[in-house]
């Protein structure tokens, strides 16, 4: 589904608010983690924290929104607030306004740490449109992740966000695709997330347009490995995870990271970069692991570091209609 949101702008679109005035849409997504070393703009994780989100339908014009948590007294409060547009996106492709709306948000995801904040926030939105939608239009899965990555720009945060676990991405002249894989029960992950935000845009512009043959190989070998040792052989998750494609390019703007995933690859853990960055992934293999990984970065760090203990998440976005 190219193009996702451009079919619903060249017609009138439609009231909505009368159709569902009163309907209430609760929704819960998680963060994500993309990359996973060597798997750029491909591989992504679903993790067990999350926002929380109700939104309330009425037939009176107006967005108002009430930000709880993470992003309360930062982030828009009408309808420029992210969650709203991926409303408005999703229930435009199916030529319906945004009808009034009240949004509820109780915000846990780190905003500019590499945790799929934004990613989060526009699943919410699509998801919360299927809500909205419910007995009037039928959103299918591959429209969801077309949406919402229509507006994300890649799929490899939305993809988990939406359907939990392990995925990889990838688009077709169909649009954006997916795989969801079982993470091995011995993974435990735990990430590190820093005070300091990092802009997503700077990060890929310090990506170069073109790489060596021989890393683009080895990035290859390591992202085969990487799904291997993720869904059977944790044991080589510190093999799996080397990376030549990103990492190295964008160390100079998070220095404090690129030091600290350099001490805990030189103890045997195996420790990336959580998506854009700054945040710290450790993909332990088994939950000791991850207290020798925080002990590390609590006695070596210079800054402050938040430790988070994070499951799998399995199940994605998640949506309740009443």
């Amino acid at each position: 589904m190219p193009g996702a949101g451009s079919t619903a702008a060249a017609t009138p679109l439609r009231e909505l608010g009368a159709l569902i005035d009163g309907r209430r849409v609760e929704v819960k997504v998680p963060a994500t983690t993309a990359n996973l070393g060597p798997g750029f703009d491909t591989l992504g994780l679903a993790l067990a924290q999350y926002d929380d989100l109700v939104v309330t339908a009425s037939a009176t014009p107006g967005v108002h929104v009430e930000v709880h948590g993470v992003g309360a007294g930062e982030v828009p409060t009408d309808e420029t607030h992210l969650v709203v547009r991926a409303i408005a996106h999703g229930l435009a492709h199916y030529g319906y306004a945004l009808p009034g709306l009240r949004l509820e948000a109780h915000n846990t995801i780190p905003h500019g740490r590499g945790l799929g904040s934004s990613g989060a926030a526009i699943s919410a939105g699509i998801i919360a449109a299927r809500g909205l939608l419910t007995g009037i239009a039928e959103m299918s899965d591959v429209d969801a992740l077309a949406l919402a990555t229509d507006m994300e720009g890649h799929p490899d945060n939305v993809a988990p966000a939406l359907f939990g676990g392990l995925t990889i991405a990838w688009v077709t002249p169909d649009g954006p695709q997916h795989k969801k894989l079982m993470v091995h029960r011995g993974v435990s992950p735990v990430v590190f997330v820093p005070e300091a935000e990092m802009s997503t845009a700077l990060a890929r512009s310090l990506q170069p347009d073109s790489v060596p043959h021989e890393d683009a190989v080895f990035n290859v070998s390591r992202s085969a490995l990487l799904i291997a040792s993720l869904i059977q052989s944790p044991e080589l998750l510190l093999a799996a995870t080397e990376d030549k494609l990103h990492q190295n390019y964008r160390a100079a703007a998070m220095p404090e990271t690129n030091r600290l995933i350099t001490l805990l690859r030189d103890a045997g853990l195996p420790a990336v970069v959580s998506g854009a960055g700054p945040s710290i992934l450790v993909l332990a293999s088994d939950p000791s692991q991850r207290l020798i990984a925080a002990e590390l970065v609590a006695q070596h760090a210079e800054t402050p570091w938040q430790a988070l203990m994070l499951a799998v998440d399995v199940k994605g976005t998640v949506l309740g209609v009443s």
